[in-house]
């Protein structure tokens, strides 16, 4: 089984202080730390293991500048076979429609069986670039995947719903899915794996190779900006009549 899977590079904003930079339109980065993106690597996870389990190869996709190769060179070190970088000036303003169609035109003349991207981005949360390339690709997709068994072409996936509940459903390949967290228990790469992948070959496309004049955007961004400051929490206190006539009180003044 051939497989793709699409990485992100993300900022590490978890226990940082992020600020706004001057353009008004983008964070400061230069005291973040940056690492893949956390459902890709469940996704980059999985498709190891299928590899594992039914042979093939794994190549992974990345949209982004020279320091996207650091993480690309880590999913070679766990087990993924070729690497593609994808960058180009003309791709500094992107959005998921627009990363979706640059991910279209470096794989679509790929021999693969699947396509596996992260469900969410920790930088933008938008959840977009997964379902919009597959569209694009014309192959069917699901989302928030929790689970993949493979038989003969065809993927029974268990899709994850809202209140803890689970559908499951068939899929003929070639198919795209977005990977949920927790799917697997990503691996750590040795150190000798992470010095085989620093010699490794990682191709870099622009968009002269993938015949990409202009990208088309469907969103843009005009500014950001902190949320405003909300009302702090309120502690009720008193016996238990009091407290739900407080309660009572309030939610009928909202």
């Amino acid at each position: 089984m051939n497989i793709i899977v699409c990485i992100k590079r993300v900022p590490d904003t978890a226990d940082a202080a992020v600020n706004i930079d001057s353009s008004g339109k983008d964070i400061v980065k230069d005291r973040l730390t940056f690492d893949i993106n956390e459902s890709d690597n469940y996704a980059l996870e999985e498709a190891i293991l299928l590899k594992e389990k039914l042979g093939g190869t794994v190549t992974i996709v990345s949209v982004g500048p020279p320091e996207c190769e650091d993480t690309l060179r880590m999913g070679l070190a766990k087990g993924a076979d070729t690497a593609i970088r994808i960058t180009d000036e003309r791709f500094t303003e992107t959005d998921g429609f627009a990363i979706a169609e640059i991910i279209k035109s470096a794989i679509k003349d790929l021999d693969f069986d699947l396509v596996l991207t992260g469900c969410i981005a920790t930088d933008d949360g938008a959840s977009q670039v997964g379902p919009t390339l597959a569209e694009l690709m014309d192959i069917p997709h699901a989302t928030l995947v929790t689970k993949i068994d493979v038989n003969n072409g065809v993927v029974r996936v268990h899709k994850e719903l809202e209140g803890g509940l689970t559908e499951v459903f068939d899929i003929k390949l070639p198919a795209l899915f977005a990977i949920q967290t927790g799917i697997n228990e990503p691996r750590y790469a040795s150190l000798i794996a992470i010095r085989r992948a620093a010699a490794k070959e990682i191709k870099v496309l622009g968009a002269g190779e993938l015949g990409i004049e202009e990208v088309s955007l469907k969103t843009k961004v005009e500014s950001l900006f902190r949320p405003p400051v909300a009302k702090h929490a309120e502690i009720l206190q008193g016996t238990p009549d009091e407290v739900s006539t407080k309660l009572a009180q309030i939610l009928l003044s909202s």
